[in-house]
This record gives C-alpha cells, sequence and structure tokens, in this order.
C-alpha cells in the first residue's frame, strides 16, 4: 500500500512538473500577445478582387459595403490586409478601442483597398498591432504593395482562367526578384483563388514563412474570375 502511494506521488509530481512547463510557456506567449510592434514579419495579402465580389453575389450581400469594390470600375488584385505576424499565430486587436481612423486616411487607401469598410476593420484589427500611427501603417501598406510587382498576365483578365496554385506562385516569384516559393501562399475556396498572401520583413524584404505557406491552397486546379469590364 506503502508503495503504491508512492507511485501515485510521482505521477503527480510529473504531472505538476508538466503543467509547469506548459505554464511557463503560456507566459511567456501572453507577455508578448498584442502587444503593439512586437511581432516578426508581416503577411501582405492581396485579394483577387473578381473572386470576391462573385462570392459576394452568391451570398447575396454586394451590398452597399462592396459598392466601389464591386462596382462598374474593374479591379484586379487588391490589397486587404498587411498583417503582423509571429513565427507562430498572430496579435489582433492590440488595442480596445483602437484609435479612431481619419476619415482622410482612409480615403486615401480606397485606390488600393476600394472597401471603407474594410480599411477601417483593417486598421482595428491589423493596424493597431504594427506599433505604427494610423498615417504611418497605411503608409506601409502603399510601400509594401509598391514592392510586388503584378504579373501582366492577371492585371487585365478578360476571361475565366483555370490555372493551378503552383502556376500562380511561379509567375509572382519569375516577375519578383528575391521572391522565393517559400515566401509566398496562394489561398483558394471551394473552386476560386481567393488571395496571394506574401511575407515579409519590418522593411518589406521577402523572407520565407512556413507556417503561411503550410495554409496554402492544395486544389489541383482554382478559377479566376475575370475582371469587370474585360
Amino acid at each position: 500500500m506503502r508503495w503504491v502511494s508512492r507511485a501515485a506521488a510521482a505521477s503527480v509530481l510529473s504531472w505538476l512538473i508538466l503543467l509547469a512547463g506548459w505554464t511557463a510557456d503560456a507566459l511567456a506567449k501572453d507577455q508578448r500577445q498584442n502587444a503593439p510592434g512586437a511581432f516578426d514579419f508581416y503577411v501582405l495579402s492581396l485579394s483577387w478582387s473578381p473572386s470576391f465580389c462573385a462570392a459576394a453575389e452568391e451570398r447575396g450581400n454586394a451590398g452597399r459595403s462592396q459598392q466601389t469594390q464591386c462596382g462598374e470600375r474593374s479591379f484586379s488584385f487588391v490589397v486587404h490586409g498587411l498583417w503582423p505576424q509571429y513565427e507562430h499565430g498572430f496579435p489582433d486587436y492590440c488595442q480596445r478601442p483602437a484609435p479612431r481612423l481619419d476619415r482622410r486616411i482612409m480615403a486615401s487607401m480606397l485606390d488600393l483597398m476600394p472597401a471603407p469598410g474594410l480599411i477601417y476593420s483593417q486598421w482595428d484589427k491589423h493596424g493597431t498591432c504594427s506599433g505604427l500611427s494610423a498615417q504611418a501603417y497605411f503608409e506601409t501598406i502603399r510601400k509594401a504593395r509598391a514592392a510586388v510587382k503584378i504579373p501582366a498576365e492577371f492585371v487585365d483578365l478578360a476571361a475565366p482562367k483555370s490555372i493551378t496554385a503552383d502556376a500562380v506562385e511561379e509567375a509572382f516569384v519569375k516577375d519578383n526578384p528575391g521572391l522565393s516559393r517559400s515566401a509566398i501562399a496562394v489561398m483558394c475556396d471551394r473552386t476560386r483563388l481567393s488571395e496571394v498572401r506574401i511575407c515579409m520583413n519590418k522593411d518589406l524584404q521577402f523572407r520565407a514563412c512556413e507556417e503561411i505557406d503550410r495554409r496554402a491552397c492544395r486544389r489541383d486546379q482554382v478559377v479566376m474570375p475575370p475582371v469587370r469590364g474585360g
């Protein structure tokens, strides 16, 4: 009976040691989690606008919030956001409530992010984690977008295009010196290409990001709906 008690005590002690380790890891993570400016790299997310608008129409919510993006003007790849990332996971909503975004800053970004609601939500969720002022954060988005060349074949797509995710990656890698396959991930829904995500360090240089790459589209073929008006 005494031997059983010692064995039980040893088991409980081992469990407590493991729990202490898990708690220490959690505390270490919490010390940085959602601290503005404390992150490892950015993801520049480029949304294929025709796919977004087609999905919105199917859901029946291509309403006022999408009028600019899904109206008569044609858009190809637009900026979804510039997202601070950890090597594992990401911060979000780092200031609650978020500092109010000046309407003039919002309006200045409509050429790249053609939906006012998107711009406001991206500031609240991701911009507050950058450690930058709103003006500096959206200037950084503009610089990040300028650093990426969209392959010509995608700029004025006039007809639906069936393509592999690998082919999309290869086109971006070919047209962007320094961009490797490990720094880009193509995303899709059940049938369409939805986004291209490109990883950058804080100086906006391309860098590898294994966790982002692991989430990439695994479908054999995806469709790119044509640019409106194409």
